[in-house]
């Protein structure tokens, strides 16, 4: 038999071997006697002139049969879809013709077969973006507002910090250098966030750091492909990727707070949030010479890096997922993570070797760039 041939003979027993597990079950037995493993994620819920729905999946190694619902305490009548117990990471949704009020606090609770309990506040109960053209409008402009728009603004300072010469140019480096290093502790946070809220049998928490790893590296392989670290404009773009992926999962999540009516009555964290990217445009703007620079280039660059905005605030809206929400984060921080080796590569090239690898420029500016991502989250969360 040829030696490669015998790679098919431990695939085999390793196959055999989940079989036996799956069919025969050789140590249900040990549980005998023990409560069912029952767990529930709520990832959805929406309210219309109908009622309220929920969508929910099964997480636990015991499947979900939901017997009961109650409203505000009370036991209301609802209807479930697909209507049997629920298996391993599957999904139904549930239907509750009940009377809720604008404005108003609903507690919700899915009593199962078992008489286990799963609750889910709903703390501001507003109507759910419909996919009207009038909505879809709306929503797109929001993306915008937050995305693409605060990006262009963000430009505006870099003419002004490159006309300081090297010292000029090392702080706009090492300011976004400190807005990354800000943004990318909180993509991470955001990304563990959404995880919580996600199935506990996704481990979406894992998924975020594994999203993060595999980005990273990938990044760095197609950065340096042609055996050089990208410079200038190209490394612009990945910058502007790395912020279009962080923008698309603030998206999603900003979709789904209108939908579940967190943010819809306090309009003035919209603003937060636009002035928080602001800083992005800087970001993207700084590896680029002034010389190289051009109106076209630098629009590109804000639709790749604000352009996710709008996708991601009109998906969350309509169809929010706490996985893919996190995947997003993850995948966002992997590619600022890219980001920071290019640009602190960078920073350290353009240096004498004979120098110290700090300077009052690059201190300031990193200091300068954290402080500013700080004190606009005040707003953002405000």
């Amino acid at each position: 038999m040829p030696i490669r041939a015998t790679l098919a003979i431990p695939v085999i027993l390793i196959t055999a071997l989940v079989a036996i597990f799956l069919i025969a079950r050789p140590f249900d037995f040990l549980n005998k006697g023990a409560p069912p493993g029952e767990s529930l994620a709520v990832e959805r819920v929406q309210l219309d002139e109908r009622g309220i729905h929920a969508t929910i999946r099964a997480s636990g190694a015991e499947s979900v049969a939901i017997a009961q619902v109650q409203v505000d305490g009370a036991y209301r009548a609802f209807s479930i879809t697909p209507d049997r117990p629920l298996g391993y990471l599957r999904s139904a949704t549930i239907d509750i013709p009940y009377p809720w009020v604008t404005g108003e606090t609903h507690h919700l609770t899915f009593v199962t077969s078992t008489g286990a309990t799963f609750e889910h506040t709903v703390e501001v109960a507003v109507s759910t973006p419909g996919k009207g053209l009038g909505d879809l409008a709306g929503l797109a402009l929001v993306g915008l507002f937050v995305g693409f728009v605060p990006i262009v603004i963000g430009y505006g300072f870099y003419p002004a910090l490159g006309s300081f010469g090297d010292s000029g140019r090392e702080f706009a480096f090492s300011l976004t250098v400190g807005l990354l290093v800000f943004l990318l502790v909180d993509t991470i946070g955001e990304g563990l966030e959404a995880a919580q809220q996600a199935a506990a049998g996704f481990r979406a928490h894992l998924m975020v750091w594994l999203a993060a790893v595999l980005t990273a590296l990938t990044l760095l392989a197609v950065g340096r492909r042609s055996g050089s670290p990208p410079e200038g404009a190209s490394l612009a773009l990945f910058i502007a990727i790395g912020i279009g992926a962080h923008n698309l999962g603030e998206g999603l999540a900003i979709g789904a707070s209108f939908a579940t009516g967190e943010i819809a009555l306090a309009s003035f964290l919209i603003l937060g949030f636009a002035l928080h990217n602001v800083t992005e445009g800087i970001a993207i703007s700084a590896p680029i010479d002034r010389r190289a620079i051009s109106l076209a280039t630098l629009f590109w660059l804000a639709v790749i890096a604000g352009g996710p905005a709008i996708a991601g605030t009109m998906t969350g809206a309509f169809a929010f997922s706490p996985f893919w929400t996190a995947l997003a984060f993850g995948i966002g921080a992997g590619a600022i993570i890219q980001v920071l080796v290019e640009i602190c590569g960078a920073i350290f090239v353009r240096r004498p070797a004979s120098a110290p690898w700090y300077s009052l420029a690059s201190l300031s500016g990193f200091v300068i760039g954290v402080a500013i991502m700080y004190a606009t989250t005040f707003l953002v969360h405000g």
